[in-house]
């Protein structure tokens, strides 16, 4: 589905939605929306949000100071009660307004989507169904297709990595299991994850972490007892494009800085944990060292030799 089709189609359902929205219980699920970027791909996720076919939810928008009013005025006058939008006196960067986030939570169950995503209208129909369909589960984890800044599917090689390594059917993961599945090749997509807010928040996500604050956040509701149930279905839509903090943070060689520290920090806590396979897993930590590996070309190319340096560094670590 391109931007201009996607665009007619929310709108179509738009005041609909909004009107049923008027008689629903209580939020079911918060959608948080920490934003800092491009205005239109903002609208079209506001839009894929306040058309979903699941209505008993709350959005929060909550800007990280982006120095542009054109959003804020965009937002005023988008006319629904389950819309909020919050701006940050100053910028808290993105591993402080993810946490941010986290804090504003009310409902029973979150999301945190990304500013430039987009989510299919079953969405949140399919994660609440999922969460009481499986009540052990601490995540929820739905199919996701990929698609590009003009909103056309692709598969660039790190996604096609991810779908190598993410389960072929209905799964639930949990324990050292868990671990390994994520450390092997993180194949989540965090911003089409819904968590349960009761046991996510007290773990919340660790500071100083702005490329795997992610992946720190699954291994840690494992090493809690916590649970993610899979189901292949897609139902959300994930954007790649050049201008992506972890793109531009792979070329410069910054992801790949704070990767290897990460590993190695996991590894030694997973082994005294007593979860071998996963501390092996995040020692060698193969796929993260390989996907430097594709990047070194583009490093030399574009930023230079001691960006190259930094890439190749990780690569043989």
């Amino acid at each position: 589905m391109t931007n201009d089709e996607l665009h007619d189609h929310l709108t179509r359902d738009e005041s609909r939605n909004r009107e049923r929205a008027t008689r629903t219980a209580p939020p079911a699920i918060d959608v948080l929306l920490p934003y800092y970027g491009d205005l239109v791909q903002l609208q079209l996720a506001v839009r894929s949000v306040l058309s979903q076919t699941m209505t008993a939810f709350r959005l929060v928008v909550v800007d990280d100071a982006y120095p542009d009013s054109a959003p804020a005025q965009w937002l005023a006058g988008v006319d629904d009660p389950r819309l909020t939008y919050l701006r940050n006196d100053v910028g808290l960067g993105a591993n402080g307004n993810y946490r941010r986030c986290l804090e504003l939570a009310q409902a029973p169950l979150l999301l945190v989507m990304g500013a430039d995503d987009v989510m299919l209208p079953g969405h949140l129909a399919a994660v609440t169904e999922l969460f009481a369909a499986e009540p052990a589960a601490t995540i929820v984890h739905t199919g996701v297709r990929v698609i590009d800044e003009h909103g056309q599917p692709c598969r660039p090689l790190a996604d096609r990595v991810k779908s190598f390594y993410a389960p072929s059917r209905r799964t639930l993961l949990r324990g050292e299991d868990f671990a390994v599945s994520v450390l092997r090749g993180n194949w989540t997509y965090f911003p089409s994850m819904a968590w349960r807010t009761g046991s996510i928040r007290p773990i919340g996500f660790r500071p100083g972490l702005d490329v795997v604050q992610d992946l720190a956040l699954l291994l840690d509701v494992a090493a809690a007892g916590g649970s993610l149930l899979f189901d292949p279905e897609v139902s959300f839509e994930y954007r790649r494009h050049r201008h992506q903090d972890s793109t531009v943070r792979a070329v410069d060689g910054r992801r790949f800085a704070e990767e290897g520290a990460f590993f190695r920090r996991e590894a030694a806590d997973l082994d005294q944990r007593g979860w071998p396979r996963a501390a092996r897993v995040a020692r060698w930590h193969i796929s993260s060292r390989l996907n430097a590996l594709s990047v070194l070309p583009k490093a030399l190319r574009i930023a230079g030799v001691p960006a190259a340096r930094r890439v190749g560094r990780h690569v043989v670590a």
